[in-house]
């Protein structure tokens, strides 16, 4: 296929004329200008390079694609029904698609699992109503349809949905209980961190109970009230009891690369469609017994 650049074309981005002649979105456009499906006067360029009345594109005639694509990988999934998927996300995964991310996520995994999932999170996050981080094990409830998604986001807004975590920390808190009310935001000295501020943040609430000390760590059992991104590592932080294994938060006491010592461990909510009180517990995962043990031994 060919395209002549007309004079509008003139001193535009070769991914923004050729999407807008083709009618794909620039992202899609550039991937295959990336891929050499795309020349430019017989030669390969870049996306940004500014065309010239009077160029000459050429392009393979693919066909778009929008959303996530599925992959068959396994899934734990602890109870379905046609509204509703409770599943236990492995540690590492990711949970949806996001830039330089597009692959080997939760949602490219429930793609290819069920051709019904919820759309109101948009294309690249069906199914998706919460998000735990990546290096974060534990139960995630995923929706199949709409109407169970819209209600489900209401009772996570109005804190009726009951999420327990279990954590490992730096330090020995000599509390027995414990209350974290501090708003967190993004951290302006590094985009990747969200850190306690009052500027631009969010109201974040976390409470602990101490289930055991060991000599240099303790293990918690975390339950939020509020669902910020990195909330409990952010909080734990905040009040010098890191996340033991937390690469971006507790640089200082780190054991291997399975990364931060956190598991999301009970589900507690009502069902969307048929309001039974439903609730799920998740057992931690080896590795995370692993280095468990060898606090307990030390």
């Amino acid at each position: 296929m060919q395209i002549k650049v007309e004079s509008d074309g003139a001193g535009k981005r070769l991914d923004s004329y050729l999407s807008e002649k083709i009618g794909h979105s620039r992202s899609n456009v550039s991937k295959h200008i990336k891929l050499k499906d795309v020349l430019l006067n017989g030669n390969v360029v870049k996306s940004g390079f500014p065309l010239e009345e009077g160029d000459v594109i050429e392009y393979n005639d693919w066909t778009e694609t929008t959303g996530a694509l599925g992959e068959n990988i396994p899934l734990d999934i602890y109870y379905e029904d046609d509204y509703i998927i409770v599943l236990n996300k492995q540690s590492g995964m990711v949970v949806h698609p996001a830039c330089g991310n597009k692959e080997h996520t939760l949602v490219n995994a429930l793609v290819h699992y069920s051709e019904n999932l919820s759309d109101l999170n948009g294309e690249d996050r069906p199914g998706i109503v919460h998000r735990i981080d990546k290096d974060t094990s534990g139960l995630l409830l995923i929706s199949k349809n709409n109407e169970a998604h819209a209600i489900l986001v209401d009772d996570f807004k109005n804190k009726r949905v009951k999420r327990k975590y279990v954590a490992l920390v730096s330090g020995v808190i000599k509390e027995d209980k414990g209350r974290i009310d501090a708003p967190i935001g993004r951290d302006p000295l590094d985009r990747k961190k969200m850190c306690v501020t009052d500027k631009n943040s969010k109201a974040a609430v976390t409470n602990f109970t101490v289930l055991e000390r060991y000599k240099n760590a303790t293990l918690i059992e975390c339950i939020l009230e509020t669902g910020r991104t990195h909330q409990i590592r952010v909080h734990l932080s905040y009040i010098g009891h890191p996340l033991i294994n937390d690469p971006i938060y507790n640089s200082r006491h780190k054991i291997n690369d399975f990364g931060q010592m956190l598991h999301a461990k009970y589900l507690g909510f009502n069902h969307p469609i048929t309001h039974e009180f439903l609730e799920f517990e998740a057992p931690t995962p080896k590795e995370f017994d692993e280095i468990l043990e060898t606090f307990k031994n030390s």
